[in-house]
């Protein structure tokens, strides 16, 4: 009895103990879940998907990536509020922060006549003092802008050629938007004609990093044509154009092909312009060709909104009336038509034959113009002979005229527009009679014709008769005979070479033994009016160096004063001094002082020899030939023309437009053009 009751109190103490440890952890697991599962329903309701929780005993431990550290802190507060914030252990990671991007390096430029600006942003390691020196020498007199703010990272690849690229596109252009970056240059300005604005894109093409994507948009004003003419004609030359009018490519492609339906081989220059009198004007103009086509011959003559059909003086009555109904009736509400069946023309061209009275003028090859025939009056004879002075030179007038008191009321009128008609020519005559103008010659004006057709329209009524045989000789035209901008800046350098232009000492006086030299290169300067061109003044290094700028600044203006006295156009001309910068010889010696003093004339606007395909073609420039000889050189880009596309798909397509982009080449690497100093 006594051994039992030794047995079963340790034995009751170990059950106990047992059942004691079971309860514990009883509890324990108890309290683990219930805290686990509290603190993840918290983590849960405050959107951190991202964490987890794990219990361990009285701990929590929190664990996973969060997003940031904002939202490893709002974790942490969450299981705080379920369990005491003692209890929670963090084993919450943060994912390495991505290293900065480098900003996007750009630059906008603005240019017109008020000055230049900048803005943007470029690396810190930029040339950003060079870049103010380059725009201030463009800027010259105006203010310059500079809201370029800096960024201390890499120099992205190839950023100082396109940026080299936009500087000599700033220079270029005085009134553009320049905007860049490391990729691409997009380019909008605005141009004074169409041929300005094909040479600027031809240069601006030829100058671009191939590295980078390339848009171009410049804009020329279209001319106002007034009279709004088109004249078209059938003689024994075949079909052509004495004059051709369209507001639009899609207009004149309509008129190309109505033409070239009726016969016509020639390439036509039709202009493009403002001022047309309705919307309807090519439908009235294809419809007028047609009729001339049906005639077999004739003209027909469009001004504005009035339209005279002349038909050949061999024409049946009945053909005449069918035609001219039939004209009338397809024609657009707003046009009128006259129309003309004449009498057979002889043009006898002496002014003294026995058919119709007759006016004649004619110009000779060395400009020469000779009057014959009858005028009205002594009023008619003195005005006449003073508009052909004014016109022709007073020296190059014979006249030889007599009087007639029976001539029409409107042979004043006749006889002053075949004078103004005849100085469009180099040569030729015009013959004036009660019902008809004939003027026929030669010129080196290729738009001559037109200007002819579009005095006589104007000034003899729409209604009137008129022939017009004008031919264009490639030889006569004093725009191929002009000297290229390099020329003009040699010859000039080579008359100050052989005689320079001396000025008093210390002042900017000219002296008179240098007149002779300011005349040599004024004459040349008639024929180079449109060339930009700066004259530079030069120092020797004698006498203080801001001293030496001023006496150059004016010494080189003094030189452009004195064109001007001359009645040269300076307008592209600029003066520019530099003192005693550049010398050209040792400024130790008298002779290296005097050389080192000088005036010097230098392009402002250098550009590639012209090609094959910039010559000016008879029938009118193309701009669009051009453009696309300079893309063809250029494998891989692209044009895109934003102006009537589907008009391009025409033989006569439309002058180019204006807006190029040129995808990028990587294998070229060229040198950038940079304004000179």
């Amino acid at each position: 009895m006594r051994l039992s009751q030794v047995f079963l109190v340790p034995a009751s103490f170990f059950i106990a103990a047992l059942v004691s440890l079971l309860a514990a952890n009883l509890a324990v697991s108890a309290i683990e879940a219930t805290s686990q599962d509290g603190v993840m329903d918290e983590l849960f309701l405050q959107g951190h998907e991202w964490a987890s929780a794990e219990a361990d005993g009285l701990q929590v431990i929190l664990s996973g990536v969060a997003p940031n550290e904002a939202a490893r802190f709002r974790a942490l507060a969450a299981a705080g509020k379920v369990v005491d914030s003692t209890r929670v252990i963090d084993n919450v990671t943060i994912p390495a922060a991505e290293a900065i991007k480098p900003p996007r390096f750009s630059i906008e430029i603005l240019r017109n006549d008020a000055g230049i600006s900048m803005i943007g942003l470029i690396p810190a390691a930029s040339d950003r003092e060079g870049l103010n020196k380059d725009v201030n020498a463009i800027a010259r007199d105006s203010h310059v802008t500079d809201l370029l703010e800096t960024a201390d990272y890499p120099v992205p690849a190839n950023w100082d050629e396109v940026l080299a690229f936009a500087v000599y596109a700033l220079e270029t252009l005085p009134r553009s938007k320049i905007s860049m970056d490391a990729d691409k240059v997009a380019i909008t300005a605005l141009a004074d004609s169409v041929d300005q604005k094909a040479k600027w894109a031809r240069d601006l093409k030829r100058a671009a990093p191939r590295t980078a994507l390339l848009s171009i948009d410049i804009s020329a004003p279209r001319p106002v044509i007034t009279p709004f003419t088109l004249r078209f004609l059938i003689d024994e030359d075949g079909p052509r154009f004495d004059a051709c009018s369209a507001h639009t490519t899609v207009g004149r492609a309509r008129i190309v092909s109505a033409a070239t339906e009726a016969g016509l081989t020639k390439a036509a220059n039709c202009t493009i312009g403002l001022g047309v009198p309705s919307p309807d004007w090519p439908d009235a103009v294809e419809t007028g060709i047609r009729a001339v086509s049906e005639l077999g011959g004739g003209s027909i003559t469009f001004s504005d909104a009035d339209v005279t059909l002349v038909a050949p003086d061999t024409t049946p009555q009945a053909t005449f009336d069918r035609i001219v109904g039939e004209l009338e009736n397809d024609l657009p509400d707003l046009y009128s038509l006259h129309s003309v069946l004449p009498a057979p023309v002889k043009i006898d061209g002496s002014g003294e034959g026995s058919g119709p009275p007759e006016f004649v003028a004619t110009r000779s090859p060395e400009g020469l113009v000779q009057m014959r025939g009858r005028l009205t009056d002594e009023t008619l004879r003195s005005a006449t002979e003073s508009f052909a002075r004014a016109k022709f030179g007073s020296g190059n007038v014979y006249p030889a005229t007599r009087l007639d008191g029976e001539l029409p009321n409107d042979w004043p009128t006749r006889v002053l527009a075949g004078l103004e008609a005849l100085s469009f020519l180099s040569s030729g005559s015009v013959v004036v009679q009660p019902e008809v103008v004939d003027i026929r010659g030669v010129t080196g004006d290729p738009d001559a014709s037109d200007s002819v057709s579009r005095i006589l329209s104007e000034k003899l009524g729409a209604s009137e008769n008129f022939q017009v045989d004008v031919d264009y000789q490639e030889e006569l035209d004093p725009r191929l005979s002009l000297p290229s901008p390099e020329q003009c800046a040699a010859n000039i350098n080579a008359i100050m070479a052989k005689e320079k232009i001396t000025f008093a000492p210390g002042s900017a006086n000219i002296e008179a033994s240098a007149a002779g030299t300011i005349d040599e290169i004024a004459e040349i300067m008639k024929d180079c009016a449109d060339v930009r061109m700066e004259i530079q003044g030069y120092t020797d290094s004698q006498g203080r160096e801001e001293m030496n700028l001023a006496l150059s600044q004016s010494r080189a203006q003094a030189v452009l004063n004195a064109l001007l006295t001359r009645r040269i156009l300076t307008t592209n001309l600029t003066a520019q001094g530099y003192g005693e910068a550049d010398p050209i010889a040792d400024n130790g010696t008298e002779d290296g002082r005097e050389a080192n003093r000088r005036i010097e004339f230098r392009l402002l606007d250098t550009s590639d020899a012209e090609d094959s395909d910039t010559g000016t073609d008879p029938e009118g420039p193309n701009d669009a030939d051009a453009a696309a000889s300079d893309t063809d050189a250029r494998e891989g880009e692209a044009s895109t023309s934003d102006e009537d596309a589907d008009a391009t798909q025409d033989a006569d397509a439309p002058p180019y437009s204006g807006v190029d982009v040129f995808t990028p080449k990587t294998d070229d690497t060229r040198p950038k053009p940079r304004p000179e100093r």
